[in-house]
């Protein structure tokens, strides 16, 4: 497999089969923005509520900030209504979305007391109306991202694949667990090769996908169409230049070394600090920050007082103090270790 892509979504061909997974939270504008620099090819936005009464509150106004810059445009819808979410697709379609993706997977309490997110596994008739109708309702690609079954004992991705697939659903994203497991655990990548075998339309696999090493045994393991990484973009999104890099023999590996981790890191927090203002600007930068963090050596001191800082001046201030002081080739631990993996294979 090469990094020219097969993966096709409806018209639209993706430049990559390595897709940013939308995170509530977490994959707003700055970051996919970063992300698609580094090749992914396809971002999807921030999970956002069908209600659109509650459009015009600061949260859902930044997650509907679409990247009408970058084909195709993909927003992610959840919900428990049929017609309340083919209003919102309609609603999103007008704004510029290009694909419409429907959330049957998400775990979380507050979305699972709405009947929404992972919550629809358990209604298959249900499932079958909401992606019926949101189909009918627009022109563009309707997707779908879910999780393998409610529970270990009621695994019914297969099912839930057909039902998508006769309903006019053009692709399947499925995270490799259930809903009773949120997180925890390993992700299994079996069902996901099943509903593979069992539907024609593509599929692309999800969870616990975290280095260059794993991709391969779940592209192996689930014969799927793309990977959608989530959690292991968080603090690294050049993780998809590493992917490229091992599927296409042509293309050129390229080491970040001290500046160029410098320049992402403060390049996404001028971003953050634009795109929310100031003081939610840095209060979102804490999470991103903890998580670089994690991927640089000797970084305690500096994470414990970048995350404790008001301002956006002085997290500017003391990650360009961190770098200064940083060896060049004590960069980053986690990119090495997979590029050693990478020149084995």
């Amino acid at each position: 497999m090469t990094s020219n892509s097969s993966l096709q979504i409806g018209p639209y061909k993706l430049s990559s089969p390595f897709v940013l997974a939308p995170m509530a939270g977490v994959t707003d504008a700055p970051f996919r923005r970063i992300c698609r620099r580094f090749g992914a090819g396809m971002t999807t936005s921030e999970m956002t509520t069908a209600d659109t009464s509650l459009w015009q509150t600061p949260k859902s106004r930044h997650r509907l900030d679409l990247d009408l810059d970058a084909e195709p445009v993909a927003v992610q819808i959840a919900g428990s209504e049929p017609e309340q979410l083919a209003i919102a697709a309609q609603a999103c379609v007008a704004r510029g979305a290009q694909i419409i993706d429907i959330n049957m997977g998400c775990p979380a309490k507050k979305v699972l007391k709405k009947a929404a997110g992972s919550a629809l596994l358990r209604n298959e008739k249900l499932v079958a109306e909401i992606l019926s109708t949101v189909v009918g309702a627009v022109d563009v690609p309707v997707t779908l991202k879910y999780r393998t079954g409610w529970d270990r004992e009621h695994r019914n991705a297969v099912q839930i694949g057909k039902i998508a697939e006769d309903a006019g659903v053009l692709s399947l994203a499925i995270h490799g667990r259930t809903r009773a497991d949120r997180y925890k655990g390993n992700a299994e990548y079996e069902t996901i090769a099943r509903v593979k075998e069992n539907v024609s339309i593509p599929v692309i696999a999800n969870g616990d996908i975290t280095t260059v090493k794993k991709s391969l045994e779940v592209l192996r393991l689930t014969n799927a169409d793309g990977l959608m990484i989530g959690r292991g973009a968080q603090g690294r999104p050049w993780v998809f230049r590493e992917l490229h890099a091992a599927y296409d023999s042509s293309a050129e590996t390229t080491q970040l070394e001290k500046n160029d981790l410098r320049d992402i890191m403060l390049g996404h927090l001028d971003e953050l600090h634009r795109f929310y203002g100031e003081t939610t600007g840095v209060r979102v930068a804490r999470k991103h920050l903890t998580w670089y963090c994690e991927n640089l050596e000797n970084a305690g001191e500096y994470r414990h007082q970048v995350v404790r800082v008001d301002s956006a001046s002085e997290q500017i201030r003391l990650t360009k103090q961190f770098f200064s002081g940083m060896d060049q080739r004590g960069t980053e631990k986690k990119e090495q270790e997979d590029r050693t993996h990478v020149q084995i294979q």
